[in-house]
């Protein structure tokens, strides 16, 4: 079997939608599925070098909507080469001349790949009821009507990463009527060994670091993260504990909103922004911390959640984070309210916890990522979800 990913971009500072393909590619090697990837990056961007698997980049999109004039005459040439198709997250070119090129393959051709839409979220209603997006929720119900809503209409499925982005994505737009849905769930790789390598890379890259267990943020610096938030109830907590473990808020951060975060937290000197961490240095942030925060209000699947519990590292997460419930579940964390004040009490009752409850959390932390979340189980998902997919009345 034959698969092509198209993606807005393989940048591993954009988000999950990329690392969840480099996470799925590897095992899906072993189980004799052939990946490719299409994305709209430069064919000698650094972050791609290290990608054992084809990327096809047909360099940079032009203006907000991402247009690529090369798309179409790739997918034009190419198509017949793959049996399945995966156009990766919405509301940009490449969705909508990816859907345009597959009809048109399909009216001249007997054979033709299947082709699903894997959304990563972006059919949650938050992003349609949310106050700060109104203008944006008014663009979406524009283009849905004259675009989007035929591409997810005319795939052969939709591919979510679980059962709750499923749910909650019929509930968005009006006449949303996939041919299927399919919970294929979602999973990472087993991350290396913890090493004393890792402790120094982090270090290097967070001098400022007491070398205490400290609480972590990691992912993309986004008005949804709930960072505002944290950063309040942080510096509330702070006035009555100085000696407060610090708060290592990490991704990149030079950009109008990044500043504005780092100017909340400038009245604290335990509020740290090292910038993007890869690498030993990712990797010893999440063995290093005593607990990984996720207090976003709109979370799809949350892959740095998933690495903090195969790092045995407990997480604290709002249930708009999607894979809450199996948090719950687990006994893998402690899940709260997307609100300042649930923060600020979930704070303190993770100081007020015994040594020997953190322990069990951190061990049931691993537990979950091996009942639930790896990628050898997320395949064989995958692989039996496209197969063997239930079609919608």
């Amino acid at each position: 079997m034959n698969v092509l990913h198209i993606v807005p971009s393989m940048n591993p500072d954009h988000g999950g939608v990329c690392q969840g393909i480099r996470n799925s590619i590897p095992e899906m090697k072993k189980n004799g599925i052939h990946c490719e990837v299409l994305s709209f990056d430069e064919s000698n961007a650094p972050y791609l070098k290290l990608d054992k698997f084809k990327v096809h980049a047909l360099g940079a999109g032009r203006s907000l909507w991402q247009y690529n004039k090369k798309l179409i005459p790739w997918l034009t040439k190419n198509l017949e080469r793959f049996d399945i198709v995966i156009i990766n997250a919405l509301w940009l070119y490449h969705s909508y001349a990816s859907m345009k090129s597959f009809l048109k393959y399909r009216r001249l051709n007997n054979k033709q790949p299947r082709i699903y839409v894997m959304p990563h979220g972006m059919l949650d209603p938050y992003f349609q009821k949310a106050k700060e997006r109104r203008f944006k929720a008014f663009r979406n119900n524009v283009y849905w009507n004259l675009v989007e809503k035929k591409v997810v209409n005319e795939a052969d499925g939709l591919l979510f990463t679980c059962q709750e982005e499923l749910l909650l994505a019929r509930d968005t737009f009006p006449a949303y009527n996939p041919k299927k849905e399919i919970n294929v769930g979602y999973g990472i790789q087993e991350p290396p060994l913890r090493s004393s390598e890792m402790k120094t890379a982090l270090k290097v890259a967070v001098p400022e670091w007491d070398e205490r267990p400290f609480f972590l943020f990691l992912g993309r610096i986004n008005p949804k993260k709930g960072i505002e938030q944290l950063i309040r109830a942080y510096l509330s907590l702070e006035q009555t504990l100085p000696d407060l473990p610090q708060l290592v808020i990490a991704g990149p951060a030079d950009h109008s909103y990044g500043r504005n975060v780092k100017n909340l937290a400038s009245s604290s000197s335990k509020i740290l922004f090292p910038g993007s961490l890869s690498g030993h240095s990712k990797w010893g942030a999440f063995y290093e911390s005593g607990v990984f925060i996720l207090p976003s209000h709109q979370e799809n699947f949350g892959i740095a959640v998933v690495e903090a519990l195969a790092c045995s590292t407990p997480v604290l997460i709002t249930k708009k984070v999607n894979i809450w419930d199996v948090i719950h579940s687990s006994e893998a964390g402690v899940i709260i309210d997307n609100s300042e004040e649930s923060i600020l009490d979930s704070l303190k009752d993770w100081l007020s916890f015994s040594d020997s409850h953190r322990k069990n959390l951190a061990q049931n932390a691993h537990k979950a990522y091996s009942n639930f979340f790896t990628v050898e189980k997320s395949t064989k998902q995958f692989i039996q979800g496209i197969s063997c997919s239930h079609t919608l009345n």
